[in-house]
């Protein structure tokens, strides 16, 4: 199965668990002044063309590494509800975590929410209900 399939599939299962999963993409576009070119000119632009003034980075996601499924799995302690950080990393069968994605999710772990490196939906139920 493919990383996205997974994922999707994951997510619809952890919400029949009660938790919930968000979409965590990460990535770099720019951003700045549009300008739209309407004729040929100095910078070799064609009809069409956009041309970004002031232009800078803008990037998406919590951070390189970030996990590709993030939200909340509720607990009750001291019998209060509360929702305890949980980031699912898919992978596919010969997927393999980077390092930055390793480091995110000991990060996780370490600070008492649910990390979880998904192959399969049964595995990440399992963790979902033992947490």
């Amino acid at each position: 199965m493919i990383e996205s399939e997974l994922l999707r599939r994951i997510m619809l299962a952890a919400s029949a668990e009660d938790a919930r999963l968000f979409r965590n993409n990460t990535g770099l576009g720019w951003t700045g002044t549009l300008e739209r070119i309407f004729k040929t000119g100095y910078a070799l632009v064609r009809p069409g063309d956009v041309v970004l003034r002031n232009a800078r980075p803008l990037h998406s996601g919590l951070c390189v590494g970030s996990s590709d499924l993030i939200g909340w799995t509720p607990r009750v302690i001291d019998s209060k509800r509360h929702a305890i950080f949980t980031a699912v990393e898919g992978k596919s069968k010969r997927g393999r975590l980077t390092e930055e994605q390793r480091h995110f999710l000991a990060a996780v772990h370490n600070a008492g929410g649910i990390a979880i490196e998904a192959r399969d939906i049964d595995h990440v139920i399992r963790i979902l209900k033992d947490n």
